[in-house]
């Protein structure tokens, strides 16, 4: 055991015990770091907090490695990384360095250490002497201050009494951080002084810390509890097991405000410092801001040159709704900003932005690349039951399986990367696009909503996702995107026939009731003739129907279309390629073979001449004319053997009895000699037939498998492909489910889901020039792949978060997400829903490059993707709207579709430079028939910032009245200090966005910044 900067005399046995679990109530801190003098190398040890000594072992319960005292030292969090702490000492001392488990277990450390520290124990001492000295000296002032005239601002009664003016309600919003990481739940009490009167006010529920030790709750002064201008408001933060009777060692800090204070900030709210009840120690932050909701009066208005943000809140909710069980599965990391804007009448909107996280980032990338992994390996167990092939199919089917090979070792380790990154994070920044690990996790995903509260009236909610626009940033996009990547790998798409994942399943389960009938007729047939010698026509009877039933079942098989069509296409192959090729024993085409080599009869002796389309009829016609020849001659014989016993009945004497007996050996073995060749004609049809018929299933199963994979280009391609797809994914079911939780009681929207499904709407900004071009490529593919997927929605076992996440299932092409409800929501579904109906997905993207660099495109380059893509996606959406219109045309907002949609189409068709107007439709558009809204941009940081607080503070105009001479001001306010200057700082640790002078003076005007905020 080594002993460090200690000047102490103790004993090894006096340490030991110290140290000892048994004592761990004692414990300021303890649990487990990782812990090292080097910042590269730091090993994981046990570490406990008592008094000013910190003991750190190698294990919990093992041995005692190392005792710091905490003297002249100070513990500070590292810039880098929000997990690691650094402990400095003043004598010069190697630095210890130590990392936890997460960001809110850092600041607890952080704090622990800080007041552990001897020397902050002298300031606090200090600080206390400061406090009592100031008291009195505010004491003697006020009993001066009462024999003093009255103050004329506040206002005097007819009897020359001062007359308090009551002040309008406040919302107190309260921020800790440390010492909540440290408490399973606290509690806020909020109390209030007036003169020498105390009351206490409320005392909020338990509010739970967040990972990174962050608490926030929100208390209400209502008009039963008056506040006057000399009222002094008081908040205590104490643990939650406590709160019932808390006495001064329970509490974790407070701090108090006068409401004089509150209405003479020149800011719109006031910060204060949450001190521990010494009031030394900093713990946390309280921010207290003025709500005013009834008519104010005419002459206060806000002025134009103030920001009108109320509160700055991290980290919580404060609505029930927001806080149930869905909302808490779907979301997390909430960053919360209120603000308050004046309308048109002079009334005032209270509005909240909320931008939050989503497990779905690392939930759905990891349940895609689990599906793939399982498709693939069941494609190769597929195309080894085909058994044996040609050597060029063969060879064919060793391509697809070393293709699937590759995906499934490349899925597997990434699968396992995301594992490891997901179990401390929902959250890829924008500077780790590029990362290979990563590929399949979208960008900087966030849920954007605003909660809109007028007077008189409940919050209406708007959400918009966001995300860095779906791109295979890891592969770069040197050679283009995946549009440009797979017009060049047409190879295969060209030179074979592409069959469906519904006609290979097809193909197989043809195949499998082929290999189950084929041993049963051929055994029924045999055994047909062994009863034939027996002379039982019951039993003959009997052995017959089994042996039709089963060709009854093989003909209805064999007379699928597929195997017509498929068989067609194998001849199709056959006389398009070299005349040295032939047709293997399974029907499929073996490329220069060699000479000499014997060769099984072909498929088709007649190859060379046009394909006889009647032939395979013709083939499962003959089995089933060879049946009835048995069944006519059975029915001959059985009337022979009849015809015969009668015959003996009648004439009864003992000579023809033997004759009889005679008669009947040699009717046994001629029943035999007669069924003989009917049944060998049977089995030589049914066999004609089946061969056939595998080899036109197995050229379907092989071509499905092709078509699936190598068809589609390189690996690398189709990795590309399934990594975007997993990107915009994510990001939709992110949108379905805040849009179906926010609909669940309106029914149009309930019947519209399971009726026409829903509108997806991605609206993009990227340019078309350089490695954006490439992106948008990338996104014109993944957006189109979501026309295969669906959603369902399914009853969920409870409500704990974990079984309220959505489920993916399915294949490539043909996912189905679903999504559990907690069970008494579920049951209030419409019954079409609540019955497993698949909601259709309709994708569209629209795109609009506003930067810099399409200027340039527009001037110098290209821009027909960017028109090819908004008009297609006009023409889908307009369909949508057409349809949604004939199933439902008494739904709220569609009759008023046809004018927005013919603005929509001449924008689209407008020759404009920059037209933002089609985005700006488009939403409009979007928001009409209930569909999700997505924007994105490379990393859905600066520009998308620009586009989602455009629309946020249009809708306010539009649906509430915002008034004009106040747009400008509530555009500048959310971008310079709403929740997405938090997004900035969350991805590059800074607080501007990043435009510089010039690039804005390519920008539309409505999307440049304030000053002051890029840079």
């Amino acid at each position: 055991m080594k002993m460090r900067r200690m000047k102490l005399r103790v004993s090894r046995s006096q340490l030991l015990s110290l140290s000892r679990e048994q004592t761990s109530g004692s414990f300021q801190k303890e649990g487990t770091l990782q812990v090292g003098r080097k910042e590269t190398a730091l090993s994981e040890r046990f570490c406990r907090l008592r008094g000013n000594l910190l003991f750190i072992l190698k294990k919990q319960a093992g041995e005692l490695e190392e005792v710091l005292l905490l003297e002249r030292c100070n513990a500070t969090k590292l810039p880098d990384d929000d997990r690691r702490l650094a402990v400095s000492f003043e004598s010069g001392d190697p630095v210890l360095f130590m990392q936890s488990s997460s960001s809110a277990e850092c600041v607890s450390w952080v704090v622990a250490l800080k007041n552990a520290n001897a020397e902050l124990l002298r300031r606090r001492i200090t600080h206390l002497r400061t406090l009592i000295s100031s008291h009195t000296r505010q004491q003697h002032t006020h009993a001066a201050a009462e024999h003093a005239a009255p103050d004329d601002s506040l206002g005097n009664d007819a009897d020359g009494v001062q007359s308090a003016a009551v002040v309008s309600p406040l919302q107190l919003t309260v921020e800790c951080r440390g010492v909540v990481a440290m408490q399973a739940g606290v509690q806020v009490q909020v109390s209030v002084n007036d003169a020498h009167a105390a009351r206490k006010h409320c005392s909020t529920q338990t509010v739970k810390g967040s990972e990174d030790g962050v608490i926030l709750t929100s208390v209400c002064f209502r008009d039963d509890c008056p506040l006057y201008h000399h009222s002094r408001i008081k908040v205590s933060v104490c643990p939650a097991e406590e709160s019932a009777t808390p006495t001064t060692r329970s509490f974790l800090g407070f701090t108090s405000f006068s409401i004089r204070d509150l209405l003479g900030s020149k800011e719109p709210h006031i910060s204060l410092s949450l001190r521990t009840m010494d009031g030394v120690n900093e713990v946390g932050e309280v921010k207290v801001s003025r709500l005013q909701m009834q008519d104010e009066s005419e002459n206060e208005a806000a002025p134009e040159h103030k920001c009108p943000a109320l509160c700055d809140t991290l980290h919580g909710s404060i609505q029930d709704k927001e806080n149930s069980p869905m909302m808490r599965a779907a979301l997390c990391a909430q960053v919360c900003k209120v603000y308050r804007f004046q309308t048109e009448d002079r009334r005032w909107l209270l509005v909240r932005e909320q931008m939050s996280e989503t497990p779905l980032s690392f939930s759905l990338p990891k349940q895609l690349l689990s599906a793939l992994i399982q498709e693939h390996t069941n494609r190769i167990l597929e195309l080894g039951e085909l058994g044996e092939l040609s050597p060029h199919w063969d060879g064919l089917r060793h391509d697809v399986i070393n293709h699937c090979n590759h995906l499934i070792s490349l899925y597997q380790k990434t699968l396992a990367e995301i594992d490891k990154l997901s179990a401390s994070s929902c959250f890829k920044s924008s500077s780790t696009k590029s990362n290979r690990h990563l590929q399949f996790v979208p960008t900087n995903l966030h849920s954007q909503r605003m909660e809109v509260t007028s007077p008189g009236s409940t919050g209406v909610w708007y959400e918009v996702i966001t995300f860095g626009a779906p791109a295979d940033h890891h592969h770069a996009f040197k050679h283009g995107g995946l549009k440009r990547l797979l017009s060049k790998h047409t190879h295969y798409a060209e030179g074979s026939v592409s069959y469906s994942q519904d006609e290979s399943c097809r193909a197989r389960e043809l195949l499998a009731s082929v290999a189950q009938l084929l041993p049963l007729i051929f055994g029924l047939a045999e055994e047909l003739l062994s009863i034939s010698l027996e002379l039982n026509t019951a039993r003959l009877q009997e052995v017959l129907d089994s042996l039709t039933l089963q060709i009854e079942q093989l003909v209805h098989a064999l007379k699928d279309e597929l195997v017509k069509s498929a068989l067609l296409a194998i001849h199709t192959q056959c006389t398009s390629d070299c005349a040295s090729s032939h047709v293997h024993s399974n029907g499929l085409l073996c490329e220069n073979a060699p000479a000499g080599e014997d060769s099984q009869p072909p498929l088709d002796s007649r190859r060379d001449s046009e394909y006889d389309e009647e032939e395979w009829d013709r083939a499962w016609v003959n089995v089933a004319k060879s049946l009835n020849c048995i069944i006519d001659m059975v029915d001959r014989l059985q009337g022979r053997r009849r015809r015969s016993q009668e015959l003996q009945e009648s004439t009864g004497d003992t000579k023809s009895q033997n004759t009889a007996s005679l008669s009947s050996s040699s009717s046994a073995s001629s029943w035999q000699e007669q069924l003989l060749p009917l049944v060998v004609t049977l089995r030589d049809c049914v066999r004609e037939a089946v061969t056939k018929a595998r080899a036109a299933m197995t050229f379907v199963v092989l071509q499905g498998a092709v078509a699936a994979t190598v068809s589609q280009g390189s690996e690398q391609i189709v990795q590309r492909r399934h990594a975007v797809f997993s990107q915009a994914l994510s990001a939709v079911v992110c949108g379905f489910l805040l849009k179906l939780y926010g609909g669940l009681e309106d029914p149009d929207f309930l019947q519209q889901l399971h009726t026409v499904g829903i509108l997806v709407q991605f609206e993009s900004l990227l340019s078309t020039y350089g490695d954006e071009l490439g992106m948008l490529e990338d996104m014109e593919v993944g957006v189109a792949d979501l026309s295969g997927m669906a959603f369902t929605v399914t009853e969920a076992n409870t409500e704990q978060p974990g079984d309220l996440l959505p489920a993916l299932s399915g294949t490539w092409g043909s996912y189905v997400v679903q999504v559990p409800l907690p069970p008494e929501t579920f049951g209030s579904l419409p019954r079409e829903l609540k019955n497993g109906g698949l909601i259709r997905v309709e994708p569209v993207l629209f795109n609009i490059g506003i930067n810099q660099q399409q200027s340039l495109a527009e001037r110098f380059g290209d821009s027909s993707l960017q028109e090819r893509v908004n008009h297609q996606s006009c023409e889908r959406l307009k369909a949508y709207c057409n349809s949604l219109r004939g199933a439902l045309p008494h739904t709220a907002g569609v009759q008023s579709l046809a004018d927005l949609l013919a603005s929509l189409d001449r924008s689209v068709e407008a020759k404009k430079r920059k037209n933002v107007e089609v985005l700006w439709i488009a939403a409009m558009a979007c928001r009409k028939v209930n569909g999700v809204r997505l924007t994105s941009c490379k990393s859905a940081k600066d520009r998308t910032a620009m586009s989602v607080t455009l629309e946020q503070c249009a809708v306010l105009r539009e649906r509430h009245a915002l008034s004009q001479q106040h747009f400008s001001t509530a555009l500048d306010c959310m971008r310079r200090d709403g929740c997405r200057m938090e997004n900035v700082q969350k991805n590059v640790g800074s607080r501007k966005f990043a435009f510089s002078s010039v690039q804005l003076l390519t920008f539309p005007k409505l999307y440049r910044p304030p000053d002051g905020s890029y840079g």
